[in-house]
């Protein structure tokens, strides 16, 4: 397992989550909720989306041989996903999406904070991409979980201290973050489809 790996995946799902924007969305679905119900409520949204999560990390890849599909067209059409996601991400109007309002019959930890918030679309898909057992050996998986692991408790810190963060960067630095996280996003899936196509290494450096 190298530090660049380390560092890839890190990065990787720290801007496919997105920690920043559940803490906005978090905000803003819990404001009239006691301190001890938000406590709760952002446990239950960590722990929900996180076994959703590991789940599609274990079984993500049994179900694609199951369907026929090979991994390198997953990888290819992963990285054009997550390069759109990025693309939101960067140019979205504003930092609150359309998950941020919960009807009442719903118990908002499940939906909209673990799903589809952070355990969504794109964050399923890129656990499954950063775990190719055709890529990566078993110890190389394990790190990885325990990165998602790290990612999934930052983002419930996150959310615990939703309104002092607020209070210090505001919703336009909330904002600046979530579009350098995009920008972020957006760079790691060109690497991801040219990984997936072999592009030589002069081809990619822009020589």
């Amino acid at each position: 397992m190298t530090i660049e790996k380390i560092i890839h995946d890190t990065m990787m799902l720290i801007a496919m989550i997105d920690p920043v924007s559940k803490l906005l969305i978090f905000s803003s679905l819990t404001s009239e909720l006691s301190p001890q119900q938000r406590r709760k409520t952002a446990l239950k949204a960590t722990i929900f989306s996180g076994i959703i999560l590991i789940g599609a990390l274990v079984i993500g890849q049994i179900l694609l041989s199951a369907l026929g599909i090979q991994l390198i067209s997953f990888q290819v059409a992963g990285g054009i996903i997550l390069f759109l996601f990025g693309l939101q991400m960067v140019f979205k109007n504003s930092t609150h999406n359309s998950f941020a309002r919960s009807e009442s019959d719903h118990d908002m930890a499940i939906f909209p904070l673990a799903v589809p918030s952070i355990a969504g679309p794109g964050s399923i898909m890129a656990v499954i991409l950063l775990t190719n057992s055709n890529l990566y050996s078993t110890p190389e998986q394990i790190v990885t979980t325990i990165i998602l692991i790290f990612v999934l408790v930052l983002t419930f810190v996150f959310m615990l201290a939703a309104e002092p963060i607020l209070l210090v960067i505001g919703k336009n630095g909330a904002a600046i973050l979530t579009r350098v996280l995009g920008m972020i996003l957006v760079a790691l899936s060109v690497e991801l489809v040219l990984e997936a196509l072999r592009i030589p290494g002069w081809i990619k450096s822009g020589l």
